[in-house]
């Protein structure tokens, strides 16, 4: 595995106080995947590489709230115009509150641009590159073609649904895509969520690889 620094970015997925330990849309053990994301984002930014993370930015009143649905509880599942199969989660990442807050752990030096995702109030994104309605662009596409990226590392949370969405919309959009093993977690909702969503991004042709075994790559 050869990796050109130049043409490699490392993209945090939502490292955000709500999917932390303490947060309303807690992902057990979320926070662990900060220690190997900030030296990797380190490491690569000092070898020519990018850096960018994204960051759940959700209106008070979002589609993905079950409080906004009467009769609905976080867990069901809706479906919504051109999006079937909606998720409703609990409040989370509202715009400006704590909880949408980057992790006071997570090391923002490194990181050139911030993607923030889901602000529109009907429409949910899970994916760097798309909204949930699988065609409404974020633009990130285009920016990485523009400056000429070829690999994409992703790291984050959570793994059965973000990080799930961005790394099978970058492998469909013609990057080279390496998942940090040691670096992500999963909601595990429903059972048998992250198992699953590891299959298929594994099935697709992402190469899972350990933080330490890239950092050396990086600094080859």
């Amino acid at each position: 595995m050869l990796i050109m620094a130049a043409k490699t970015i490392l993209l945090l997925i939502d490292v955000q106080n709500d999917f932390c330990p303490g947060g309303a849309l807690a992902v057990t053990d979320g926070d662990s995947v900060i220690d190997p994301l900030n030296s990797l984002a380190t490491a690569l930014a000092e070898a020519g590489g990018l850096v960018a993370a994204t960051q759940d930015w959700h209106t008070i009143d979002h589609i993905s709230f079950a409080s906004n649905h009467k009769n609905k509880n976080p867990g069901d599942v809706i479906d919504l115009p051109g999006v079937p199969g909606q998720f409703l989660w609990p409040d989370h990442c509202v715009q400006g509150e704590p909880g949408s807050a980057f992790h006071k752990n997570l090391d923002l030096k490194p990181i050139t641009f911030i993607l923030r995702k889901g602000f529109r109030k009907e429409l949910d994104s899970y994916s760097a590159f798309f909204e949930n309605d699988r065609k409404t662009s974020t633009g990130f596409d285009g920016l990485l073609h523009g400056i000429g990226i070829k690999t994409v590392i992703i790291g984050g949370l959570a793994t059965d649904y973000c990080v799930f969405y961005s790394v099978m919309d970058s492998l469909r959009l013609g990057y080279k895509t390496i998942v940090v093993n040691d670096a992500i977690r999963a909601v595990g909702y429903p059972e048998g969520s992250a198992e699953k969503a590891t299959k298929q991004m594994q099935n697709a042709g992402a190469l899972f690889i350990n933080s330490k075994e890239l950092l050396k790559e990086i600094k080859k």
